[in-house]
């Protein structure tokens, strides 16, 4: 069975803490969506601010392959005549082939919220899909609040999605706006609804219980075809159901129709295109999309799924366009080394592979942390290789920090290092201790290796991991490098001094940069 996918990110998605759209991003990731094969897209509130009118007269010169735009409105309001209704009338000069309509199905919003009777609010549905029905518009009804309106009063929410049906609607969608109802309440309603209504069923989740994706899923289940989300979960409060998760279970697990295999492969690459256009920080932990959907850390699971990769994952990850990542740490085993060096291009022996886990899980004791920094770890298998030569190594550094008069703090570095079986002796100034340490370490190495002109720190983080010992506390630095090309690597160091700490991070990343 093929499901009607429904986006709403351009209108939810942007009632999400921090989410502003412009009307270019909303083109963007219309274009987007419409590539994926999502069937509605949702643009926006017609006449509610300038930006979505804006939208719905741009969109309009842009030839959808898939999706059909739809405008979203509320229904006419209490004792007037819709014909003449700003909100009636907005959506029809959005000019969109599909319009959303949104009533009231709980008693409570009626009397309390509207302060208008149950009779009037019957009568503001019905005559407002009529309307938009008989200028040709196709029609989906949300009716909100549903599922606390049907527990509150079973008969009156059921009439008023009934009333919507009187009225022509294409499709009807229980909206669980509060997002409190729980998966069997939902696939228990949305039968009892279906057995006494004539018109297709669709569902709308939200994830303040937690339930988001399993309540669309368990109302696709009971009979709905017609499923509303945003990407990433994006929304207000806590989220929507996120079609990101949404998808690939109707799809992948339940057999359901949504997208081509070939468009599913690009779940993760649209994911994060919204993330980015968003200006939003990919949630890593994200079902399928996330960068740790599919990282394993402990060695048991590595183990087994070097044997079969089915043993630790619910899916083939690149069915979403992701891919398997393996770990390493002090939870590691010989597996992960051995995989993870592979996938580096380094050949690691059985053996070598258990004497790295050995040293692995020491240097974890003393404070450094690997899975965060992979650049460290591959160097710390490069160093294993019988043949390999550094590029460079320490002979030593002094770092002085100084409070000058006229100047106030000021920071200078000395580095010698031995480069080529030459000494190298350079001294620089800096903005701060690890600033100057840096600039100090280039200015050697510069000479041998002009390549490292075009390496550049692009973060720098400390992390003080037993603050009970004071001053005398183990420090965890991460230094985040970019190259030229916008590569990045992360490399770690720790120790009780924060200068030795910092030292150990920038070596590793300017070894790992001349490896590459």
């Amino acid at each position: 069975m093929k499901i009607q996918l429904y986006d709403t990110t351009l209108r939810d998605g942007t009632q999400s803490e921090g989410i502003s759209l412009s009307v270019n991003d909303k083109i963007k990731i219309t274009k987007r969506l419409d590539e994926f094969g999502i069937n509605y897209i949702e643009g926006g509130w017609p006449g509610s601010n300038p930006k979505d009118v804006e939208y719905f007269e741009r969109v309009q010169k842009i030839e959808l392959k898939n999706a059909k735009i739809a405008a979203f409105g509320s229904t006419r309001r209490k004792n007037s005549n819709v014909e003449d209704d700003p909100n009636i009338k907005a959506l029809v000069d959005a000019n969109t082939p599909v319009v959303t309509v949104v009533g009231k199905s709980w008693d409570l919003h009626v009397c309390d919220v509207l302060e208008t009777t149950l009779e009037e609010n019957l009568a503001m549905i019905e005559e407002s899909v009529a309307y938009l029905k008989g200028l040709g518009k196709e029609v989906v009804y949300d009716a909100e609040h549903f599922f606390d309106g049907y527990q509150a009063n079973p008969k009156y929410a059921l009439a008023t999605v009934q009333a919507a049906e009187r009225g022509g609607a294409d499709v009807l969608v229980l909206c669980e706006t509060n997002g409190g109802a729980l998966p069997w309440e939902v696939e228990e309603t949305v039968k009892e609804i279906s057995e006494n209504t004539h018109t297709d069923l669709g569902v709308h989740m939200h994830e303040d219980g937690g339930n988001g994706v399993s309540n669309a899923l368990m109302g696709v289940r009971a009979g709905a075809i017609h499923v509303q989300g945003t990407i990433n979960g994006y929304g207000e409060r806590v989220g929507n159901a996120s079609l990101c998760s949404i998808i690939p279970n109707l799809q992948l697990k339940m057999g359901y129709e949504c997208v081509s295999e070939e468009k599913l492969k690009g779940l993760l690459k649209l994911s994060h295109y919204v993330a980015e256009i968003a200006n939003q920080p990919q949630n890593p932990y994200l079902p399928f999309v996330g960068k740790k959907a599919f990282a394993h850390k402990g060695g048991i699971h590595v183990a087994a799924i070097l044997k079969n990769e089915d043993s630790y994952q619910h899916i083939d990850p690149k069915l979403v366009g992701n891919k398997r990542r393996t770990l390493v740490s002090e939870l590691s085993g010989r597996g992960n080394i051995i995989d993870k060096a592979k996938e580096f291009g380094i050949e690691v022996t059985s053996d070598k592979a258990r004497k790295i886990v050995e040293q692995i899980k020491s240097l974890e004791a003393q404070g450094f942390t690997f899975e965060g920094a992979g650049a460290s770890a591959q160097m710390l298998m490069k160093r294993s290789e019988e043949d390999y030569k550094a590029p460079f190594t320490l002979i030593d550094f002094m770092v002085v920090v100084e409070q000058r008069k006229g100047l106030g703090v000021f920071s200078e570095a000395t580095v010698k290092v031995c480069v080529n079986d030459e000494v190298v002796h350079t001294a620089a100034e800096g903005n701060g201790p690890v600033n100057a340490l840096n600039k100090a370490l280039r200015k050697a190495l510069l000479g041998t290796y002009p390549e490292l002109s075009e390496i550049h720190l692009s973060d720098y983080k400390v992390r003080i991991l037993d603050s009970e010992s004071g001053t005398e506390a183990i420090t965890r630095v991460l230094i985040d490098t970019k190259n030229g090309d916008n590569s990045r690597w992360s490399t770690v160091g720790a120790s009780t001094n924060i200068i030795d700490a910092s030292w150990r991070a920038l070596a590793d990343s300017m070894e790992y940069a001349l490896q590459k």
